[in-house]
């Protein structure tokens, strides 16, 4: 007989230890596979466009006549030489190779001929301008070039959300003021860059300021110079509405203060006076530096604009000047039976000087009823028509609304009728 211990147990011999193994292993297989996004993804609050956007698509769902407000996409088309100067050009088998980042040459010179025409600003196309994915892109990869982790940043309020977020995804720290008041606006820009540590590393303006379409002389920009350069912050202007101006007043160009191009830059887009808001066509120009870095950037995430589009864009910037006023006067005649709609109903309003939105507050009865995303909900729900809700552009947002200027004046004086009916009703 052999005796036992020349007999293998099951534990050693490894049975059961491969049983183990092999159910372990279904069961790990079994298991949903987990995907851990970033934390700056994690700290993104939902885009609340997109939130009105899926409302507003539900509603048009069920055969709902709902009309727009919210979003300060603009509804007429670009100039029709522009349109035929892109059909033209695409036909052309070169055209569809990857295109220049920094921009075609020509197009930068379209840019820097007109600042000199529209602001006396003298720009050297090849150094201080660069094309851009509209003024939004620029303004993000702005944020990696000249941001590192923890540079505090003063961002207008209340702001686009993309002046928020820009910085805060390129690692900064934002600081908010408010910005409706320009001369306070300075004053609080110096007391922080006194009492912060360590200073603030960029300044963002905004004007022809989105939601508030709060406006400037070009005396506010001299004094932004002077703060620059004793507190050592670099200055990204965003002017992305000064095409559509209202009454005489002229949007003056960041860069058109002595000095400015030493201490910032300013972006701009094609999207709103030009109606070329899908094409994506904006530029950056100033600081020569801050653009090479901006190039830099660009150098790794994109390879820059469709070339056709491009050469539409220099058609556009060099032809149709006239459509570009003619455009603003149409935002003029719409802001003007807006807010004397607005009034008849029993609002107070201030008519904007510029942009192409109205900043309005919520009726004060109804600010005591529910938030202002309530609200703009209501309106959504009960009248049909979509206004983007003062609180998606932060805290000093709530009580008010954004109405764009998007629709037809028929349209616009049909958005006051059924909101003043709904409004009437729940009183």
């Amino acid at each position: 007989m052999s005796s036992d211990k020349n007999i293998p147990d099951e534990q050693s011999s490894g049975i059961i230890h491969e049983e183990n193994t092999a159910d372990d292993q279904l069961a790990e297989n079994s298991k949903p596979f987990t995907i851990n996004v970033s934390e700056r993804v994690k700290r993104l609050p939902p885009y609340l466009f997109a939130q009105l956007n899926k409302l507003k698509y539900e509603k048009r769902q069920t055969g709902a006549d709902v009309i727009d407000l919210g979003m300060g996409s603009p509804s007429d088309p670009p100039s029709k030489l522009v349109i035929d100067k892109l059909i033209e050009t695409v036909q052309n088998p070169r055209v569809h190779a990857y295109s220049n980042n920094r921009g075609l040459p020509q197009l930068r010179r379209e840019v820097a001929a007109r600042y000199l025409k529209y602001y006396g600003v003298r720009l050297d196309p090849e150094a201080e301008t660069i094309v851009t994915i509209g003024s939004k892109e620029g303004l993000s990869h702005l944020c990696l070039a000249l941001l590192g982790s923890g540079d505090n940043v003063i961002v207008p309020s209340p702001y686009f959300p993309a002046h928020f977020h820009a910085p805060m995804l390129a690692s900064g720290n934002v600081l908010l003021l408010d910005a409706t008041k320009p001369e306070k606006f300075l004053s609080n820009i110096s007391e922080t860059c006194q009492k912060l540590f360590p200073k603030p590393k960029l300044l963002l303006l905004n004007y022809p300021h989105n939601p508030t379409a709060t406006v400037v002389e070009q005396e506010f920009y001299a004094d932004v110079v002077k703060l620059a350069k004793r507190y050592g912050f670099i200055v990204v202007s965003d002017m992305a509405y000064a095409d559509i101006c209202f009454d005489g007043y002229k949007a003056p160009s960041f860069l058109s203060v002595p000095g400015a191009k030493e201490v910032g830059v300013e972006t701009t887009t094609m999207s709103k006076g030009y109606n070329m808001a899908g094409w994506r066509v904006g530029y950056c120009c100033g600081n020569a530096e801050i653009v090479r870095a901006l190039a830099t950037i660009k150098t790794y995430y994109d390879y820059g604009i469709f070339s056709a589009i491009q050469i539409a864009a220099i058609s556009a910037i060099r032809h149709t000047d006239r459509d570009v006023e003619a455009q603003a006067m149409v935002y003029q005649k719409r802001r003007d039976v807006l807010c004397s709609g607005l009034e008849r109903i029993g609002w107070n309003v201030v008519k904007p000087k510029a942009s192409m939105f109205v900043w309005q507050q919520v009726p004060p009865e109804w600010q005591k009823k529910m938030s202002t995303f309530d609200f703009a909900m209501k309106l959504l729900q009960e009248a049909n028509v979509v206004v983007s809700p003062g609180s998606a552009f932060g805290e000093a947002g709530e009580g008010y609304m954004r109405l764009a200027l998007v629709e037809k004046e028929d349209r616009l004086r049909q958005a006051v009728r059924q909101i003043g009916r709904v409004l009437k009703e729940k009183s």
